[in-house]
């Protein structure tokens, strides 16, 4: 990502955004405020399908063009720039991963899930699965959600038939 690029892809000239941005972390940083993703769904229904909401959800945030290239570019200028990869977990990742950690939580609580769930690897497991798809095939299957879950949270026996 360069000043120029931005410009060019913007239709504008560079100093109009040097005007408005004192230097490229300065850009990249309201880049990352100006994200229009989907809300995270509110809480409703059980455990496991408030889980399979935030999937969903965070499957078509993932969907969206140049997601998985903004996340690559963060984690390329984390050495130069830690707040903006700092920016974008606090903007985009935490809320998530909390709401993911909620429901998992309740999914233990209502002995839908062994006491034993480790609710950190979990969340890192199902979150992560998303860019290995992503990595491994250049796209994330739409059905991927329920699939992942079927996985992690297998359906009750009740809903099965």
């Amino acid at each position: 990502m360069s000043i120029e690029a931005v410009a060019r892809e913007a239709h504008t000239t560079v100093p109009t955004l040097r005007r408005r941005y004192r230097d490229k972390a300065a850009l990249a940083a309201a880049v990352i405020d100006s994200i229009r993703v989907e809300t995270l769904p509110e809480r409703s229904g059980s455990a496991r399908e408030f889980a399979l909401a935030i999937l969903e959800n965070f499957g078509r945030n993932l969907a969206r063009r140049h997601s998985m290239a903004l996340l690559g570019t963060l984690l390329t200028e984390e050495d130069r720039h830690p707040a903006l990869l700092d920016r974008f977990r606090g903007r985009m990742v935490g809320p998530r991963r909390r709401l993911l950690h909620e429901a998992l939580a309740a999914g233990i609580h209502n002995g839908e899930l062994g006491e034993w769930t480790d609710i950190d690897v979990a969340v890192n497991m199902m979150i992560g699965s998303f860019y290995a798809a992503y990595v491994s095939n250049g796209q994330i299957p739409t059905d991927w959600p329920q699939r992942l879950l079927r996985q992690v949270w297998p359906m009750p026996e009740v809903d099965r038939a």
